[in-house]
Order: structure tokens, then sequence, then C-alpha cells
């Protein structure tokens, strides 16, 4: 993706601020990190603005302000949810949303410590947001599908990080995964992109879940993966128990989509390391812890 032609500085935001939403103007502005797609400002104490900055498209901001208001209620956790919206303009000429803001760290620089609540808390949070989509519910055309339609992404991530000692371990728990039978139920509401730098804690634990601008509606496996990827060693059976929907399928897709995504991690963290733009130092550690746990849970 190519970066955003236009820098997004604080004083921009408190023009658009004060442009379409004054009365929000005379809040504290200050940058906190972001993704690639969006760039984050905090708005006073209670409220952020998310800025579309690489996203080619508004259509992940606009599909956030769609569905967080009727998925938030719901839910157990804290997450963002539109408040304001902020519309192209000539100063910025493409979609803002004002959010509510979730306290917490990111559990990439702040690890789980209490594995067993933190496991309870997961399994309470992914209950409660894993119940049939309605008809209209958002697909996805980069996740979502069945692991042995992502062998490509794997191969990729694969051959890029090259796990020196687990390359066989590894390939075993992606071969398992690609094999296993697919989901058969309803589609299901799917967070999607369930890493440390998407989810927040504080005490040790898991406060609250951000960036659901991957939501769809599919196989629950894509955020079960967060068993191994969040929850420290130990924490993904008591997270199975305690969700207690999960078939033996189901966690063998799942197991496979955390390799993925650890790999993933362990990429963005070689970028981060080698300067590259989009690099993310943070993850490299996170996503070789998670695939430790991945492979020792997977380890006969």
């Amino acid at each position: 993706m190519a970066d955003c032609e236009f820098e997004i500085t604080a004083d921009l935001v408190r023009e658009l601020l004060r442009e379409q939403h004054p009365d929000l103007a005379g809040l504290a502005v200050r940058e906190v990190a972001g993704g690639w797609g969006n760039q984050m400002w905090r708005l006073g104490d209670d409220l952020a603005v998310r800025m579309q900055r690489m996203d080619p498209t508004p259509e992940l901001l606009l599909k956030e302000r769609r569905w967080l208001p009727v998925l938030a209620p719901g839910l157990p956790l804290p997450v963002p949810v539109p408040v304001r919206s902020g519309e192209p303009s000539a100063r910025f000429p493409k979609h803002w949303t004002v959010m509510t803001w979730v306290p917490g760290t990111p559990l990439d620089l702040s690890p789980v410590t209490r594995g067993a609540h933190a496991a309870d808390v997961l399994a309470d949070f992914l209950r409660a947001l894993h119940v049939p989509a309605p008809a209209g519910a958002p697909a996805s055309s980069d996740r979502g599908g069945h692991p042995k339609e992502c062998g490509d992404g794997f191969a990729r991530f694969f051959d890029a990080v090259a796990p020196e000692g687990d390359m066989d371990a590894v390939r075993a728990v992606w071969d398992d995964a690609v094999a296993a039978p697919g989901w058969e139920g309803p589609p299901l509401w799917v967070h999607g992109d369930l890493h440390p730098a998407n989810a927040v804690g504080a005490g040790g634990t898991l406060t609250g879940v951000i960036d659901f601008d991957t939501l769809f509606a599919g196989d629950p496996a894509w955020d079960l993966t967060a068993a191994w990827v969040l929850l420290p060693a130990g924490g993904a059976g008591r997270f199975f128990d305690a969700y207690a929907r999960a078939d033996r399928a189901t966690v063998r897709r799942a197991r496979g989509l955390a390799v993925l995504q650890s790999l993933f991690l362990m990429l963005m963290g070689l970028n981060g390391d080698r300067g590259l733009p989009g690099g993310k130092p943070t993850w490299g550690p996170a996503g070789r812890a998670a695939l430790d746990r991945v492979l020792k849970d997977a380890a006969p």
C-alpha cells in the first residue's frame, strides 16, 4: 500500500473538528499508535479520532461505523464505538470517525500474565461475539476461509521467516489444519484479527478489544487463534474449556491459523528491525512466543 499523501497532524485533527464537530474542538489532541489503514489520535480522556490513512477505500472504516454500535451492547468487554462521523472535505479528502476510547495497554507492549483470568475473559467475549450474523453482514476478501485457501500466504510468511529448528513442526501443524473439515455452521460474527496489538490489558489480564475493521461473518476458528496468540503458556486449555463450543475440527483449523498469524507477526517484527515501512518491532517477540505455544500444544 502506498503511503498516505496527506500528513496527518494534531493541527489538522483540530481543524477538522472545528469544521465538522466544533463542540469537540477544545479537547486535547495527542497521537497514539495506530495500524496501517488508520491513524489514531486521542481526543480528551474518553474519545479517539480514527483517521483513514493507507486504506484505498473507506469500506473498512464505514463497516465499523455500521456494525460496532450493533455489536457493542452485547459484548462483555469495552470496544470502540463510533459517536461522530467525519466526512471528506477540502482539508482532508478521506473519512474519519470519532470513537470511544478503550483504556488499556496493547498486549504487544504489556503481555497477559494472569493467564487463567484472561482465558476466562477471552472465552466470555468470544462466546458473546460468536453468534449468527444477520443477512447483509460483511464478508471478507482476504481472510475467513478454510486454511487450505490460505496456502500462498502461509508459504510467503514461512519462507520469509524460516523458523529455525521448527520448520517441520510448523509444517505439520499447518498441514493438519489444511486437512481438517471446514466450518459447517452458520456464519458467525468474527473479529478476524485478534493479535496482541488489537487487544488491550491492565493488571496482567485482558480488558478490551480494538480495531474491528476486519470484522466479518464466517468461521470462528479465525478468532480462536487468540487462545495461543494472546494468552500465555497453558492458557489455551483453560480457554477452550470455558469457550465450550469448539469441536476438534475447529480447534485444528484454529491451531493452523494461529501458526499463520504467528509467522505474520514475526515477519512484521523482522521488518521493524530492518527499518522497513510497515515494520512493527514489538510484534516479532509476540509472534515468536505465540508460535512456541502453538507448537508445544500440538506436540504429541
